[in-house]
């Protein structure tokens, strides 16, 4: 006769609820897309994952949006629109828009800068 477990059945069930939150987050990036389309887009000119350039890091730009409770479509808006941004030396201009009308990749490299 087998025995009722409760505490391993209790852990197993932790376990995969914390999986189950946790992998399809992790899923959602493709990072190596994201990657590619901020060098083929040049972004790296201008930012940096770990430290600021031109332009702001990654790291400080997710810090940014997470502060401000801002998502990926406000990212989206800011890459898409062309608008004057303020340079890390004060100075101002116009933003680079994003070389694709893809949203799905455009949403890939939001989530991805956000991830920072």
């Amino acid at each position: 006769m087998t025995t009722f477990n409760f505490a391993r059945a209790t852990a197993f069930t932790v376990a995969a609820a914390v999986m189950s939150f946790s992998l399809p987050t992790l899923a959602q990036v493709d990072a190596d897309a994201a990657q590619e389309l901020f060098k083929q887009n040049e972004c790296q000119k201008c930012h940096n994952p770990e430290k600021s350039k031109k332009g702001p890091s990654l790291k400080k730009i997710a810090a940014k949006y997470k502060e401000k409770k801002l998502d990926e479509k406000e990212a989206i808006k800011h890459m898409t629109a062309g608008k004057k941004v303020k340079l890390e030396d004060g100075t101002e201009e116009d933003h680079k828009v994003i070389d694709t009308k893809d949203v799905k990749a455009q949403t890939n490299l939001a989530k991805w800068i956000l991830a920072h």
